[in-house]
């Protein structure tokens, strides 16, 4: 199985990718997607990567596991394709992303990939998923794999700005390097579950922004 990965992506991730954490992982990758039904495709699995530039990079939003039903699941964090039912939580998120930039936002179009067009790295802390079975391919590796990619872009790159909804993508900051560089934005997850403990009203978007037109940076068009 081929890791389908933007080339400059890949040698500044060579470390990661020559790791025993790494092989191990794509061991059990290439077990589980010959036998299973996999989500994302092969293709797609390191499509935040290839979507966004390395020298581009502006924004980092942290998800958990793909979509775990069939024709969802696309490589980008809460993203799904174009014509697909929306979800609760993308729905949520265009709401908040209304109240805080007085825009009006497409409920019926819940693809995300304008964004990450932009700069905005749409990953998830796991990027594979068993069919019907949410989480199932936690604790194989991934973790420590997303864990590196945010030790190194927050090391060698300035100004980014990370965004954590929830308890899990929380974790990830202990990860981040040199945290005066960058923005770090946290708050509760926007699934209907959490969206009114926190997550309503956090002004992410226009934090985002803010900190980018501070920095002389070119600000998302949310």
């Amino acid at each position: 199985m081929k890791i389908n990965i933007d080339k400059k992506w890949k040698e500044f991730l060579k470390e990661e990718f020559e790791s025993k954490n790494f092989k191990k992982l794509w061991k059990f990758l290439e077990k589980e997607y010959s036998e299973k039904k996999i989500f994302p495709a092969p293709k797609n699995i390191f499509r935040a990567f290839n979507e966004v530039p390395l020298e581009k990079l502006k924004v980092v939003i942290i998800g958990q596991d793909p979509y775990h039903t069939p024709g969802i699941a696309e490589g980008l964090c809460f993203s799904i394709p174009h014509g697909a039912k929306v979800l609760p939580s993308i729905k949520n998120i265009y709401k908040e992303m209304e109240s805080d930039l007085k825009i009006k936002k497409d409920f019926s179009n819940g693809n995300l990939e304008y964004l990450a067009k932009q700069g905005v790295l749409l990953i998830n802390q796991v990027l594979s998923v068993e069919a019907h079975k949410p989480g199932s391919h936690w604790k194989k590796g991934w973790e420590k794999f997303t864990a590196s990619v945010i030790e190194k872009i927050s090391a060698e790159k300035e100004n980014l700005v990370f965004i954590l909804w929830g308890k899990n993508a929380q974790e990830i900051e202990e990860h981040i390097q040199n945290k005066k560089k960058h923005l770090i934005l946290k708050s509760a997850h926007p699934s209907p579950f959490s969206a009114h403990r926190g997550f309503f009203g956090n002004k992410h978007f226009s934090k985002t922004n803010k900190f980018l037109k501070e920095k002389k940076l070119p600000e998302i068009e949310w």
